[in-house]
């Protein structure tokens, strides 16, 4: 039996556990669901990254552009905090020269024609101390009629290529497009001189990236025979490494040198334990023979 001492000491830490209890709840943050909830797009292209953090309000029977949001009115494009994006290079905004860094992604809705704006102001809420004075960029671009309604504000990026990519605002019928560029050889060129500076050694997988990146990007074809020579030099048993020497020897026009590189990627591949990647590489192969006018 518990003593009249042990009874209020269990009583005291009774009231003391329901008491830390309480006040932990009442410390705890309210979670409910947000009606504009926050996004994070995050997406490289070539050797850009591109990072776009916004609000997505939706519809919900309201009409959007030009009432919800009014044409001619800079909007936040999206919801609560001003929308940013985040470029780590340089870019052409549509087709203005834009230093790497993090901007307010602005806009101004129109009828048949937008304008799309960088700001250097990103912490802000909404679209209410904007001034113009920051903007680095100005851009107008056509919308354009979607078909099928897209309920809930999305930027997406899309047309991705190495060099690349098309920013579009797009929200219940209409989509806003806006061309994003990169100087994605220079950058290239730039980071394999570096890599390679002195007459440093690179690993196999290093070489061949360096040669296809002069193969893919119509640059110098004779370095890219050298890179694809070492990569295979450091890792002779590698098939893949032939298919690429096949290929960047067919665009040199060697043809000899481009069937025999097939051949031998094709007896390499067919070492391998993997069936699928055999007959792929053996399907992949034989169309470059083909293709330069072999048997």
């Amino acid at each position: 039996m518990l003593t009249t001492v042990s009874r209020i000491a269990f009583t005291v830490a009774l009231l003391g556990i329901g008491a830390g209890a309480t006040s932990a709840q009442s410390s705890a943050k309210l979670a409910l669901p947000q009606a504009s909830p926050a996004a994070t797009l995050q997406q490289r292209v070539g050797l850009t990254d591109i990072e776009i953090k916004y609000s997505r309000p939706s519809a919900r029977g309201r009409q959007v552009f030009g009432d919800l949001e009014p044409y001619g009115v800079v909007w936040r494009t999206g919801a609560n905090s001003a929308t940013t994006i985040s470029f780590s290079t340089d870019v052409k905004f549509g087709g203005v020269d834009i230093p790497a860094g993090t901007y307010a992604l602005a806009s101004i809705p129109g009828k048949q024609e937008w304008t799309v704006i960088l700001n250097k102001a990103t912490q802000q809420w909404g679209a209410y101390a904007y001034d113009a004075k920051n903007d680095i960029a100005r851009v107008t671009t056509t919308a354009v009629t979607i078909r099928h309604p897209v309920e809930t504000f999305t930027i997406d990026l899309n047309d991705l290529r190495d060099d690349s990519a098309t920013l579009d605002l797009s929200w219940q019928h209409t989509r806003v497009p806006v061309k994003l560029e990169f100087n994605t050889v220079a950058i290239g060129e730039k980071r394999i001189a570096a890599a390679m500076a002195g007459g440093k050694k690179l690993s196999a997988p290093e070489y061949d990236s360096a040669a296809m990146f002069n193969l893919e990007h119509n640059l110098d074809l004779d370095k890219a025979s050298d890179w694809i020579e070492a990569a295979i030099a450091a890792q002779p048993d590698a098939f893949y490494l032939y298919y690429h020497q096949a290929q960047i020897l067919a665009k040199k026009g060697d043809k000899a040198g481009a069937i025999a590189a097939a051949k031998k990627s094709i007896d390499q591949a067919a070492a391998s334990h993997n069936p699928a990647l055999k007959d792929e590489y053996t399907r992949l192969n034989q169309k470059i023979i083909a293709r330069v006018g072999g048997e």
